[in-house]
């Protein structure tokens, strides 16, 4: 028994769930349903959706008759976090995952290269928490089409849903109408630049600008002291250039702590401010976004390589790019001044000018 939030509607049970706090135990009996093969009408920000698993055959089967879908017409997937992206492309196109950055979790579908060669899959990461719960939940790869037959507008709210469908899926959960009542943006990442297939919620416009944006990564342990000085000074050089994306991170980073006392200092006393600047751990998606991976010294530049190998080429030494006396067999790491005197600092922030001022001429 689901109990008495579950209501009959001929053959297809109504589960009500809360759609800014979902009650875990009915999404659980959703998500069970789903990975056992059933289909369950959900809603997303976008429209409402039927999930379905995609690696069950019979249940991919029994979804393309329920929607009357030709077999020549793909499902997209959805996926609770950016990080499964990696998990199902075999592209390391950084335009893509500037995308997902970007617009995940949101209404945005990209048509990205498979795993399997040759093939192509269209993938989505919702903005709605009973959709996130429910494909983290699943445990498996969820299918995810709009919950109407092919041709007809997708439905804003269950009972649109239903109107169509009542008796043809297991469940149906009533979140509440859809935020946007309109379908998601696809983008065919397939071709560079990538083309809009659909419009939906966000502007092509939109897809454009991002697509087109140059991405520096700049690499140290803590993100409190050497990668904070080279962004706000990148920033600073670049002088607020909306085409080039500034970010750091950190390869030790467990707490959202500030910059260090010291780093601010000398920060502010080049005109710039990171009194409000939050350590971030260096993530895959950063990694695979970045069209230029700036790092501090040879350890991180390994810890990177050895994590994520496909980024090699875009890995480099900051002080490659500084005028070093003697040449390169002289050391190119940038010593972390934490704990260490005001001075020391300063020279630090003197060696990452220099070499911000070479790699903003090549930009």
């Amino acid at each position: 028994m689901l109990g008495d939030w579950v209501a009959s509607h001929l053959s297809t049970k109504i589960i009500q769930i809360h759609p800014q706090f979902p009650e875990i135990d009915r999404i659980a009996q959703c998500a069970k349903i789903v990975r056992q093969g059933g289909l369950v009408i959900f809603p997303t920000e976008t429209v409402y959706g039927i999930a379905a698993n995609f690696e069950n055959k019979k249940a991919m089967e029994r979804l393309r008759e329920v929607k009357k879908r030709s077999e020549n017409k793909p499902f997209a997937v959805l996926i609770s976090q950016r990080s499964n992206l990696i998990q199902l492309t075999s592209s390391t196109n950084p335009m893509i995952f500037k995308l997902a950055d970007r617009f995940w979790p949101g209404p945005l579908t990209l048509i990205v290269p498979a795993k399997e060669e040759g093939q192509t899959i269209g993938i989505r990461m919702p903005d709605h928490a009973i959709a996130l719960n429910l494909v983290q939940e699943a445990q498996c790869t969820v299918a995810a089409p709009s919950a109407n037959l092919e041709g007809k507008d997708p439905p804003k709210t269950m009972a649109e849903a239903l109107a169509e469908l009542d008796g043809l899926v297991d469940a149906a959960i009533d979140g509440g109408p859809a935020q946007w009542g309109k379908s998601s943006t696809v983008v065919d990442c397939l071709q560079t630049p990538p083309k809009v297939l659909r419009e939906g919620v966000i502007a092509p416009a939109d897809i454009e600008r991002v697509a087109k944006q140059k991405t520096i990564l700049f690499v140290c342990t803590g993100n409190s002291c050497r990668s904070v000085m080279a962004e706000y000074m990148a920033k600073k050089m670049l002088g607020g250039r909306d085409n080039v994306e500034v970010i750091s991170a950190g390869t030790s980073v467990f707490i959202r702590s500030g910059a260090s006392a010291e780093t601010i200092h000398v920060l502010r006393r080049e005109g710039m401010d990171a009194t409000y600047h939050q350590a971030q751990p260096l993530s895959a998606i950063m990694l695979r976004k970045a069209d230029l991976i700036l790092v501090m010294t040879n350890t991180h530049r390994q810890h990177i390589v050895e994590r994520m190998p496909e980024v090699e080429k875009r890995v480099y030494l900051l002080r490659e790019f500084a005028n070093i006396p003697g040449g390169s067999h002289l050391e190119l790491d940038i010593p972390d001044p934490i704990g260490k005197s005001p001075q020391e600092y300063e020279e630090c922030l003197g060696v990452i000018k220099e070499a911000m001022a070479k790699v903003v001429d090549l930009i």
